[in-house]
């Protein structure tokens, strides 16, 4: 991919001058886990104004600083949406990047290996998480106010690292994977492929008090997807984690946070409130 390209897609095609981002490499030379693939990342052509790129094949998490108020910020590891097929860089990932900044959060979008491939894509989500923490003082971020946000396919991403914690899917490295990769908390924005039959959760995401505080959106009209979200929650409740959802009666799905007249243009205010009581705990 060119530099001049590059440059546009970190900025998220917006025309306004925006802070060098800073992109950390995921995984040390040769110890990539589930590598399938030496392809070359490329964009898809689009005329929706969505960049979507595929053939991840060198994970990797892009920062945006918040600025600096004199103590460590709050920060928001981002994943966007694409089905696990593409992602949506600049909808679900460079816009939701500049948003959380305007909120004093600082962002890290991950740029996790897609198509096809979920188990890397979770180990390249927990080691994320692990880097991050690691260079939290030379970032100025808050090691345990480190949250997760997704988007669709990037918002089942979300919950899967939300859920599996415990041990990362993927041999150690080095002292990076030491430290959590658990989020303190999770924003999951129209969620997909979280449910099986009945509202229970899919095999690959054990709900258990320990998952952390969430914030749901979905709009009823987002079929079939809308399951996931009310699966999740009936289960979150359950185990007692707090979550707050908002079903909206239309909005469909993969907004990001665009308005585009219906219900669920409201979303992003209703995150703003909820990630500053989250953060100040």
């Amino acid at each position: 991919m060119n530099p001049g390209l590059l440059g546009l897609l970190m900025c998220g095609m917006v025309m306004t001058a925006c802070a060098e981002p800073q992109v950390m490499k995921l995984w040390p030379a040769g110890k990539t886990p589930f590598k399938t693939s030496d392809a070359p990342e490329k964009a898809v052509p689009s005329k929706d104004d969505i960049v979507r790129l595929t053939d991840v094949n060198e994970p990797s998490v892009t920062a945006f600083l918040a600025k600096d108020t004199g103590k460590p910020n709050p920060a928001v590891m981002i994943c966007p949406g694409g089905g696990y097929g593409i992602l949506a860089w600049n909808l679900e990932g460079t816009e939701i990047a500049e948003w959380l900044n305007k909120q004093g959060f600082s962002a890290f979008i991950l740029k996790y290996r897609v198509p096809k491939n979920r188990d890397a894509a979770l180990c390249d989500a927990q080691r994320a998480m692990g880097l991050i923490r690691s260079k939290a003082q030379a970032l100025n971020v808050d090691p345990s106010r480190l949250g997760i946000m997704g988007f669709s396919a990037g918002a089942h991403l979300s919950v899967r690292a939300s859920t599996n914690f415990e041990k990362r899917f993927y041999a150690p490295v080095d002292a990076a994977d030491a430290l959590p990769s658990r989020p303190d908390f999770a924003l999951i924005i129209y969620p997909a492929y979280l449910y099986a039959d009945g509202y229970k959760m899919a095999s690959e995401l054990p709900v258990t008090p320990n998952v952390p505080p969430t914030f749901l959106v979905q709009a009823e009209d987002d079929a079939p997807y809308v399951d996931s979200s009310l699966a999740y929650f009936i289960a979150l409740k359950a185990a007692k984690v707090p979550v707050e959802m908002h079903l909206f009666p239309n909005g469909g799905h993969g907004y990001g946070v665009r308005p585009h007249g219906k219900a669920t243009d409201v979303w992003p205010e209703l995150a703003r409130a909820w990630l500053a009581r989250i953060s100040s705990k």
